[in-house]
This record gives structure tokens, sequence and C-alpha cells, in this order.
């Protein structure tokens, strides 16, 4: 399969054309079924509504493609053709009939709807997940069959960690792919609610998001070199002691004022052997 996307479905996935000679035949719309891969959840009823008036008008000038299953046909690529025909009230529909494998109907499902760019992110991040899942597949190997760069699919897939919330935001488009991006890096799932919230609230670009997520982690820096300076200057007059006596790094690390532990660091078996004797 071709690394690039640029050439059309049909260039890509030559098993997707029709051809003067193939045997097209008109299948009743009951005796079809979805593509169980679509990783699309949603179509445009408008456009489904404009495209049953075409049909109304002119008939399907496409065939779909189909596959034969058990008690019917499944579709492989013309669900809005499909959809139309039921529309605007069709029986039948003409299709040419193919023989598929299911990680190759899964493929085809992927790839026509990102080359149509009908996928909102969070549908892609999913698809690309399960193929990923169903056909123990790599980030490498995936990219290769989708003609995407691995970078591409590791962003995508990053956006599965977000917060059910916030991936709702995605999947409808309050928030964009470059958002949910930029929300992804923080590991607080509240934090990430806020930020996500707030930036639809105050409409923030995608930049003006990201400059409050740096401030996030400037903010959390200071907290904890505020929270470093607090240590007991005592603590820190015998870990200088020790680190004089012992000719090594020393460290004391207290839980509270009561309870801690002191770390010696040795750098081979003699220095070890060195520090056991002035120990004993």
């Amino acid at each position: 399969m071709s690394k690039r996307l640029g050439k059309g479905l049909d260039a890509l996935i030559p098993s997707l054309s029709v051809q003067e000679d193939d045997k097209v035949i008109e299948i009743p719309l009951n005796q079809l079924r979805a593509n169980p891969y679509q990783p699309r959840k949603s179509f445009d009823e408008e456009a489904i509504r404009e495209l049953a008036e075409s049909i109304r008008q002119h008939g399907v000038i496409q065939p779909i493609i189909v596959r034969s299953v058990l008690k019917g046909y499944e579709i492989i690529a013309g669900e809005r053709r499909f959809r139309a025909s039921q529309f605007c009230g069709n029986t039948t529909i003409p299709a040419v009939v193919r023989t598929f494998s299911d990680q190759q109907v899964m493929e085809i499902a992927l790839i026509e709807n990102l080359q149509r760019e009908n996928l909102n992110a969070m549908e892609v991040a999913v698809a690309y997940q399960g193929l990923m899942d169903q056909f123990q597949l790599t980030q490498e190997e995936l990219s290769l069959k989708v003609g995407k760069s691995r970078s591409h699919i590791a962003n995508f897939l990053r956006l599965l960690s977000l917060p059910d919330e916030v991936k709702e935001y995605v999947s409808r488009g309050t928030l964009s792919m470059g958002h949910a991006r930029a929300l992804v890096g923080l590991k607080d799932p509240g934090k990430i609610k806020q930020l996500a919230k707030q930036c639809i609230d105050h409409e923030w670009s995608v930049r003006e998001l990201e400059d409050a997520v740096q401030q996030l982690d400037r903010n959390k820096q200071e907290k904890q070199k505020t929270v470093s300076k607090k240590r007991d200057p005592y603590i820190d007059e015998v870990e200088e002691s020790l680190r004089s006596r012992y000719k090594t790094t020393v460290k004391i690390k207290s839980s509270n004022k009561e309870k801690g532990k002191i770390e010696i660091n040795f750098y081979s078996k003699e220095d070890l052997q060195r520090l056991l004797d002035m120990l004993n």
C-alpha cells in the first residue's frame, strides 16, 4: 500500500475502483449492513439530504463496493450513497461484490475517511488504536499502512489518555486537535479539565492555551522550590557534616520532623568497604 495519500483513494486501493467489465448488480437495501469497522460515528444529515436529492434526479452514478457475508452484504465503500438511497426511498442500489479480509475492510474504512477528511480527531485516534489492537500492529507498521508518519500516529494516540469530558469536547469540535495536544502533556486530569473549560469559556487560541499550560508548569516549579527552601537548617548542617566526614555524597530525606532516612553514596566496591569500615 502506498505511503502517500495524495493520488486519491482509487489509486491507493485499486480494488475499490469500478472497471467497465465489472459485474454490477442491484442489491436490496435491506440486505446491506454498514461496515462494522467504520470509524466515522456521525454523518452530516444535510450532506446526506443533498446527495439523496441528486440520487432522486440522476440515480446512483457510482456503484458501491460490498463483500458477501452471512445473511447479506457488508458495505466496504459507499455508505453515504447507501444512506442517501434509503433517505430518498429507493429499495435497491447498484453494487460490485469484492472479496476482502477483515483487516483490509478496517484499513479501507479508515483510509477512505482520512482521505476525505471526514473524521474528527478522536475518531481518528480510536480508529488507529482499533487497528493496532485488532491486528497487533506497531505504530510503525500502522504508519506505513495509512500513509502517515509515526509521529502523526503517536500524536493522535496520546489523545486517548485525555479525560472523557475533554475527549467529548474534541469529538464535538469544541476543542481542536491543537488544543488537545496542548493539554495532553499535563498529568493531572483535574487540571486538564479545568484548563479545557477555561479555554472554551474564554475562546482561547491554541497559543493562548499553550501559554496557560506553561504558566501552570512554572507555578508548579516555583511551589516545589518554595517547599525545598523551607527545609530545617539543622538538617542541612548535619548533611554537610556527614559529607565532610565520609568524603562522599550524603543526603538526608525527612518525611516529617521526627522521621527520615540517610542516603550515603558509594562508587566502587573499594569505596563501599571504606565506608563500612568507617561506620563500624
